[in-house]
């Protein structure tokens, strides 16, 4: 998922729920494997989050703490930037920049790995997508409604990968996680090319990571999963990320 050919789909006028295209995409090499929690919700009695606003701070990105609550076993180091970079690493979506895509270039990197090697031209990637377990983009818009438009755009740019060359890596439907009014996340399962023989992903199989796409009242982000999750384990990391975004 990190090829560097530059393929742009953006739509601005359509649905959520569109796919767009058909586009070769990379093969995606098998990441760390992990599985197993049931989807987190909110503890009875607790009051439900308030949307959030203010300044994005590495407060606001996800722990690696949470990945050890869906099984992952293995030491994760946390490296964290701010400025401005790649948000989504895959060819069909573009792998453009934040300030590319929506003028905003001062946003929060984190990258949850298991090597102290790094990418020469990036310190927080790991060099091999097998050390990488998680990329978190976060950064805040001037308003709610603003963050919005912004989520909607860098889901529609995902959707093109939801149809591929059969053998090829893609992505499945889209699922919604609806925490509260105002804090929302859809996430697109990744599946690696054995499992796509039809140009979209197999029904009833397990995804192996994904995508997500976070809003929490004005801020907004980008979780990409390389590590082996299923849909339990996805959906839990997600909300995590989203309530605590």
């Amino acid at each position: 998922m990190r090829a560097r050919t530059i393929v742009v789909i953006l739509a601005t006028a359509v649905g959520l729920g569109l796919l767009t295209g058909r586009f070769v995409l990379p093969a995606r090499s098998a990441p760390t494997a992990a599985s197993g929690a049931a989807p987190s919700s909110p503890r009875s009695g607790s009051p439900a989050p308030k949307p959030a606003s203010g300044p994005v701070t590495s407060r606001h990105l996800l722990p690696a703490a949470e990945f050890e609550e869906v099984g992952f076993t293995r030491r994760i180091r946390v490296r964290d930037r701010v400025g401005d970079g790649h948000y989504a690493n895959a060819a069909c979506a573009g792998e453009k920049t934040l300030e590319q895509t929506l003028g905003e270039e001062d946003a929060h990197f984190r990258e949850l790995v298991t090597t102290r090697k790094t990418d020469a031209g990036d310190p927080t990637p790991g060099v091999d997508i097998e050390d990488d377990v998680a990329h978190e983009v976060a950064a805040e818009a001037r308003t709610p409604a603003l963050a919005r438009n912004y989520t909607q755009r860098l889901l529609l740019e995902e959707m093109p990968c939801q149809e591929a060359v059969p053998t090829h890596w893609v992505y499945g439907p889209t699922h919604t996680i609806d925490v509260t009014a105002g804090i929302t996340a859809s996430w697109l399962g990744a599946y690696d090319g054995d499992l796509n023989t039809t140009g979209t992903a197999p029904r009833g199989k397990e995804p192996c990571g994904g995508i997500a796409i976070l809003r929490n009242g004005s801020h907004y982000g980008v979780l990409e999963v390389d590590a082996c999750l299923d849909t339990a384990a996805m959906t839990h990391i997600v909300r995590a990320a989203v309530t605590r975004l």
